[in-house]
Order: structure tokens, then sequence, then C-alpha cells
């Protein structure tokens, strides 16, 4: 296999990605910082050459009449591969993600407990939320993980393609990828109940027709577990209501308030270690956050979190405070990542404050000014 090298040099350095287009070197991204793989600058046909290694004649048909294809290929030893093929200025370019060979758990990925009771609920709807790169594929292969370890029952995926190769465990699981085991999202789900899974996993809702089926299967009485582009709660909701015309919405709000049950949002942050740890806003749908949807007043879910007593739910600006009162994350990356960066200045400086003795306290012991930075 021509690109043997490369996904072995992926595993070896533990490279989530690595880009191949024309007039420049291969770059592979390390924690998060793109490098370039020696010197070498590619040629168009050197790209469409390692590209088309990869595929079959099916395969490259079905990508020269598209123009772009996503699939992924199994190395030994080394993990899958998510292949993204395209095309730009007429050319072949690629980008390959790094998929571990083997399935997360939620403690590995510095995930709040929390997730751990989610996972384990009998109905409703889990979606986990977040831009590309940050890690949402990693956050729901851990979810099935844990819930295949822990309960019995059938759990099914329809993936596009499939990354993660689950092994049975007190749960049997089944992987559906499309283009090879059904056609499409559309049909894969609408023959999804027939196939009896007491968990539903759906690799992205990307259309109103994949929500739709996300959302009755959540409310026939199963747990649905699904991903979404967006950068938080509140983001995703606005976004899935757009999906659908003003004179439907009323009734998919009543849907959503119902079969909703968390959305995990999340962003991946270089750590003080060197290493990427996400950050997590947890929105549970409690009895207020479900009157919010029905009612269409999403601007109003960020207050609601925040003030909400529901245990585990946390807002980004939560999640990033305690990453850097923990010494896990600076406060500049703390304040980059923030929704509201004045929410954060507001948590850092009132619990600095709750912190320092009051002015007729004894001082026994010098202060101690470690760690101390001035603000410049």
């Amino acid at each position: 296999m021509m690109m043997l090298p490369f996904f072995r040099l992926m595993a070896e350095h533990d490279a989530s990605d690595t880009f191949y287009t024309g007039g420049a070197p291969v770059q592979i991204k390390i924690d998060g910082v793109l490098r370039a793989v020696g010197d070498k600058v590619l040629g168009h046909e050197q790209v469409q050459q390692l590209a088309y290694s990869l595929m079959n004649t099916d395969e490259t048909a079905r990508f020269e009449r598209d123009l772009e294809m996503n699939f992924a290929r199994q190395a030994e030893g080394l993990g899958n591969f998510r292949i993204n093929l395209f095309r730009q200025r007429g050319q072949v370019a690629m980008v390959v993600r790094r998929i571990a060979p083997k399935a997360p758990n939620l403690d590995e990925l510095n995930l709040p407990q929390s997730l751990q009771s989610l996972v384990g609920l009998k109905r409703g709807l889990i979606v986990v939320a977040g831009a590309t790169g940050s890690g949402k594929s990693s956050t729901v292969a851990a979810l099935i993980e844990q819930r295949k370890r822990t309960q019995s029952g059938h759990i099914l995926t329809v993936e596009d393609p499939v990354e993660y190769l689950f092994e049975h465990g007190r749960s049997i699981v089944n992987q559906r990828e499309i283009g090879l085991d059904t056609h499409s999202y559309g049909a894969a789900l609408k023959n999804a109940m027939r196939e009896a899974p007491d968990v539903l996993m759906i690799g992205e809702i990307r259309d109103a027709e994949t929500l739709t089926h996300a959302i009755n299967y959540a409310q026939s009485g199963h747990l649905c577990i699904t991903t979404f582009h967006a950068s938080n709660s509140y983001h995703m909701l606005n976004r899935m209501i757009s999906f659908f015309p003003p004179q439907t919405r009323e009734a998919l709000l009543m849907d959503l308030s119902q079969a909703l049950k968390a959305v995990i949002s999340q962003r991946l942050l270089p750590s003080t270690g060197g290493k990427l740890i996400p950050a997590v806003e947890l929105m549970l749908n409690t009895p207020h956050i479900g009157e919010l949807i029905r009612a269409g007043e999403i601007d109003k879910i960020k207050d609601a979190i925040e003030a909400t007593l529901a245990e585990g739910a946390q807002t980004f600006e939560q999640a990033l405070y305690r990453l850097y009162n923990s010494g896990q994350i600076t406060l500049d990356e703390a304040m980059k990542n923030a929704d509201s960066p004045t929410n954060l200045y507001w948590l850092v400086n009132n619990n600095e404050n709750a912190k320092r003795p009051s002015a007729g306290a004894a001082q026994e012991a010098a202060p101690d000014f470690d760690g101390f930075i001035l603000n410049q």
C-alpha cells in the first residue's frame, strides 16, 4: 500500500491528520500544530497517485462522478484512517484523519464523569456538538464503548464512514457504513426500527430528514446518540430549527423539547502539558430548558444552563474556569475559547477575591507570589 509509510508516521507520532495537496510538502498535525514532513514538494500527479491507490474501481468511478469522497481504511496495528478526497483548482487533494485502533473510554478523554450516567439512559436523544476536529467522533465512540461494556442490548450504528470498530461486549454492536452496507442515511434509518436496536448511533445529522428520524426514534422509547456541526448548544438548536420551514417549526420545537436529553458541546484546547484537552459545555434538558425550547426562546438557554442546579450541567465558561483553575490551560487560552469572555473574567476574579483573606485577618505567613503573572 503506497500510503502505509504515512499511516505508520501518523501512528508513531500520535498525529490527528495529514494533508496532501500539489505544490506543498505533506503536512502532519500533531497536538493541533501543523508541521511539514520533510521539504519535498508534492506534484499534482503524486497526490492523485496516492489518493487513487486507496480506492477500488467502483470508488474511483464514484469520486470522478461526485468530485468528492469519504471512506475509511484500516492498517493492521496502526488504526483506522478516515480519508476525504476532493478537488481544488481542478486537481486532487486529500486529508487523512487517524482513528485509534481501539475505542477510547470516557476517562482517557478527560470528559466529565456525568456522561457515564447519560449513556445509561433508556430513551431520548443525546447530541455531541462541535466544530471539525473537536473530538466529536471520539466522544461518541467513548459513549458507545461505555454502554456496550455496562449494559446488555443491541447497539446499531449508521456511519459515513465507519470510524472506530467496536468489539461485542455485554451488548452486541452492528455497524453499517453508507455506500458499503446501505445506500444512504435515509434508507438505513427507515429500516433501523426493524433491526430492534436498544441504542441507535447516527454518525452525523446533516439535514431535516436525518433529524426527523433521530427525534422519532428517541420518542419511540429508544436511546439515540448522534453528532452535529455547531459551536455550542444554542447554536445547534438554531441550526436544527433552520432545517425546517416556518409553518412546521412549532411542532419541531415541541418534539425537540420532549426528545432531547442532553447536548455535549466541546472544543479541544492546547493544555499546559502540550497535549490537547477538551472543554465541555453540557446542556441537560431540565423542565425549564424544555420550556425554553418549546417556546423557541433559544437565546435564553445559555443563562439557563448557568443557573441550573442539574448535576453535571455547565457552560463553556464554567468548564474553562475549572481547567484554568486546575492549571491545565492558561488564562489566555481560556479567554480565547470563551463564548463570553466577560463571564469568564467575572468567574476568575470573583473566585480569586473569595480566596483572599479579609482586611483584618491575621497574616502569620509571608505572602506567596508563585505563579503571579503581571498582565501587560
